[in-house]
């Protein structure tokens, strides 16, 4: 027994290493992830305080003066000035500062200690402008109130989107690659089953996994969890469903002329990784460089997670991301043609 367990085992790894392509996904992967991390995270020192800053040009200033001369504070250009007030209600934001009026106007929260400080920073930057330039323009103030959003719901809706991503892309992604490696594909070639048919087949057979798997992820944190719900379950139903339309179209171009699994699982890391580390599941990306929100905003689940959040913690409704809705639908049906064109039975 143990001998045959034993050539068993030699077989694989020699089929393993002899995959020069696989292999080398596997070792490289790891690195990508590593360089990943250090593009987001420089190894500056960590931000004390979160504050929102509107500006005339929706920029922040070059050189900052004031309270945005402080260090350890991350500021944040704000464009939606009533979006971000709820973030200070949600303590999201600790402060949030209008410098396109005069004099200043800024929001806090009583009920957030990090807002307590960052108002009495403020005041004291304020008054140290003041005495320089000779001038004594008191802010305005407008005070707030609401309890924070618990990270276990606020990172949920990305959870679950999360999920979403890794069931589409694997399940046929990386089962297709099996077929074709197994000759299931060519015997399939010899019916009348053309490539899109198939495909299309595949797509709808996971979309009804991975919305069944869904539902059951947000009923057991349902009962483990007292997260807010606060919008409409129809789109957010809708919106998943959109996502896993357009991650399973995804896996398919993948899967479309792959003829080994471990290649097929490189390629899909090399994807879901990069997606999963700027879509902001884990994080919120704001703060973070420019170039790292613009790739951010490439990612279908950026997308997906940023307007399941609105539903759960916001309460958005259906017209409401109606935007995201069609991108995900059109990216679906995008990917799904290329596929289709891309596709070898063999």
């Amino acid at each position: 027994m143990w001998r045959r367990i034993l050539a068993i085992l030699v077989a694989r790894n020699r089929e393993f290493y002899r995959d020069r392509a696989g292999l080398g996904w596997n070792i490289f992967m790891p690195i990508l992830m590593v360089l990943a991390f250090a593009f987001i995270f420089s190894g500056e020192p960590e931000d004390q305080l979160k504050v929102g800053v509107v500006t005339p040009d929706g920029a922040l200033p070059a050189q900052g003066s004031g309270l945005l001369a402080l260090e350890y504070v991350r500021f944040v250009s704000v464009a939606d000035a009533e979006a971000a007030v709820q973030k200070v209600e949600r303590h999201q934001l600790d402060l949030l500062v209008d410098l396109r009026r005069e004099p200043l106007v800024y929001w806090v929260n009583l009920e957030s200690p990090k807002g307590y400080v960052a108002e009495r920073l403020l005041l004291w930057a304020e008054r140290q402008g003041a005495e320089g330039s000779g001038s004594n323009p008191s802010p305005e103030r407008h005070t707030l109130s609401g309890t924070a959003v618990r990270y276990a719901d606020w990172v949920l809706p990305g959870v679950l989107a999360m999920n979403v991503m890794f069931s589409s892309l694997w399940g046929v992604g990386w089962v297709i690659v099996r077929y074709r490696k197994n000759g299931v594909l060519r015997r399939l070639k010899a019916t009348p089953l053309s490539p899109f048919e198939f495909l299309a087949a595949q797509v709808l057979s996971r979309l009804l996994v991975v919305m069944s798997a869904s539902l059951v992820v947000y009923a057991g944190a349902a009962l483990l969890l007292d997260f807010p719900m606060r919008g409409s379950y129809l789109a957010l139903a809708l919106l998943y469903a959109a996502g896993a339309l357009c991650l399973i179209s995804l896996g398919l171009i993948v899967s479309a002329r792959l003829r080994t699994e471990e290649l097929a699982d490189g390629i899909l890391n090399l994807i879901s990784w990069p997606m999963l580390l700027l879509s902001g599941v884990w994080f919120s990306m704001e703060g973070t460089s420019a170039a790292a929100q613009t790739l951010s905003q490439l990612s279908p689940l950026t997308h997906l997670v940023e307007a399941a959040r609105r539903i759960m913690i916001d309460g958005a409704q259906l017209l409401d991301v109606v935007p995201e809705l069609l991108l995900l639908l059109g990216l679906a049906l995008a990917f799904l043609v290329l596929a289709a064109r891309l596709f070898r039975w063999e």
